[in-house]
């Protein structure tokens, strides 16, 4: 706990001297220092530097405390997420923060996160891009307030393990331990049910654990979340998987609910020639393995796929390619693009995408700030549809064939890539990723189950009741949605434990 606050979370004796209604006008967004991007190569450590007090208050006093705060309102405009999805009380916490009532902004973060350690690091804040003040200024730094709220609170001892006072005697099944998961077991347990939490891997966290990298997310930060969880009376099964080494009818059988928490875990392929040489791997296989074999061991057993010396190519943008390009300069790659089909984005909103909307311009991740600093340029190649892979005598890929296009309208309207005559490339490749993201969830247990799925392949569970109409059997997260943001699978965890305890218990008094 920060020298100048009181036990209690009150403000100290070094008040600001700030009205909060201007503070929008006297300061500037400001964001904690990062590590070097040579520096922080050289481990897999998150990289954010702490920042002092006063100017996270300074920060919280940015808030204009909307009469409309859009930054809360979780909807979807123009298929895109607009303000939190949690509906996050951030005007309120961003003043509690402000005065330095840091107990208070905790309480009020809580009660709509289970897990803001989680999203503070992980999650692209929809909440910033629909920020009122980001029309004309830059928004505040909701995410790095809600980050430093929860690590306040871990640190003063505030977080500790709640368990409940009540027993209902029902016994409900989570399967899948990603965020999800969690999120749903966390509010199932608070409602009195016992809770057993299955996971297929030997860790606890799902995507959380393997899918984003330790820089990202130190996953002594997801342990310490799971170890706490597992005091308030939750129950984790590793190495379970149910359908394979736990069967699906004992599963039926053994608990009076079941919600289904599995994610869209089936990667997206790209079926060109080439596609079966040896040094082709999906994203979540890269990514997992080097979790991993760090956790293991330091990445001393060798039990991972290394792009040390290689030229490696990266498929596809978002966060796993970025995560991808990270990951591979840590191991010591010579080189590293990354393929992108889509144009470039614009530095500024363009006029089809006004605010509130998530604002769809370009930003530049960790990954590729370490890989311009290393290799003297962005690694990103935009407008590349790659053709073919190479392969060497010995059936492992060392080229990949790419061709430049460009995006027209077809006869009916739909937009579609064209290729330029003359502009093909072959570029060196020993190692390729691809990430090009999720089709759906893997589907064996739900045929099983007998769980209906839809037109994408996602669990049929209507939104507001998360039922899938096979009896006690619930859906949440992105086997439900399809590929999306944690604090989506946050929203979804928590709704669908609401829905289940009021099936179990004709009523419920879960938020």
């Amino acid at each position: 706990m920060r020298p100048h606050k009181t036990e209690t979370g009150q403000p100290g004796p070094t008040p600001l001297g700030i009205r909060k209604p201007t503070g929008f006008l006297t300061f500037n967004r400001e964001l904690p220092h990062d590590a070097s991007p040579r520096e922080r190569l050289r481990h897999w450590n998150e990289f954010h530097e702490p920042m002092p007090e006063e100017k996270l208050r300074k920060q919280g006093a940015r808030c204009m405390d909307c009469g409309v705060p859009f930054c809360h309102t979780g909807m979807l405009l123009n298929g895109m997420t607009t303000g939190c999805p949690l509906n996050n009380l951030i005007p309120e916490w961003n003043d509690l923060v402000f005065r330095g009532l840091w107990k208070d902004a905790l309480d009020r973060l809580h009660k709509t996160n289970n897990f803001p350690e989680f999203t503070g690091r992980v999650c692209p804040a929809p909440c910033e891009g629909s920020c009122v003040l980001g029309i004309n200024e830059p928004p505040v730094t909701i995410k790095n307030i809600e980050s430093s709220i929860i690590e306040e609170g871990f640190d003063a001892g505030w977080v500790v393990a709640e368990p409940p006072s009540l027993r209902t005697g029902k016994r409900v099944a989570v399967v899948g331990s990603g965020p999800a998961g969690l999120a749903c077991a966390a509010q199932l347990n608070r409602a009195g049910h016992w809770v057993t939490v299955f996971e297929r891997a030997d860790r606890i966290g799902g995507l959380l654990m393997y899918g984003i990298p330790n820089m990202k997310l130190d996953k002594r930060t997801v342990t310490r979340r799971v170890d706490l969880l597992t005091a308030e009376g939750v129950n984790f099964l590793t190495n379970t998987e149910v359908g394979k080494n736990y069967a699906a009818e004992k599963l039926l059988k053994e608990f009076d609910a079941v919600v289904l928490c599995t994610g869209a875990t089936r990667p997206r392929d790209l079926p060109v020639p080439g596609r079966r040489l040896d040094g082709i791997h999906y994203a979540v296989e890269f990514l997992h393995a080097n979790t991993k074999s760090l956790l293991d061991s330091g990445l001393r057993d060798g039990n991972y796929i290394s792009a040390k010396g290689k030229d490696v190519v990266v498929i596809g943008g978002g966060d796993t390619g970025t995560d991808c390009v990270g990951t591979a300069l840590r191991h010591g790659c010579r080189s590293v693009v990354q393929f992108e089909i889509l144009p470039q984005p614009p530095d500024r909103r363009p006029p089809d995408n006004p605010w509130p909307q998530w604002p769809k311009i370009l930003k530049t991740d960790y990954g590729q700030e370490e890989a311009a600093a290393l290799q003297g340029s962005d690694p990103r190649n935009y407008l590349i549809q790659t053709k073919e892979f190479l392969g060497d005598p010995g059936g492992r890929v060392k080229e990949v064939r790419t061709v430049r296009v460009e995006w027209k309208k077809d006869e009916k309207g739909r937009f579609s890539p064209s290729e330029i005559p003359g502009s093909e490339k072959i570029r060196p490749a020993q190692l390729v990723l691809l990430a090009m993201g999720f089709l759906g969830p893997e589907d064996g247990l739900l045929k099983q189950l007998g769980v209906p799925q839809d037109e994408r392949s996602n669990i049929r569970a209507d939104d507001g009741r998360f039922h899938t109409g096979v009896p006690k059997i619930f859906a949440a997260g992105d086997a439900r949605r399809g590929q999306s943001l944690v604090v989506w699978a946050i929203h979804e965890g928590r709704a669908a434990a609401r829905e289940c305890d009021r099936f179990l218990m004709g009523r419920t008094q879960l938020p």
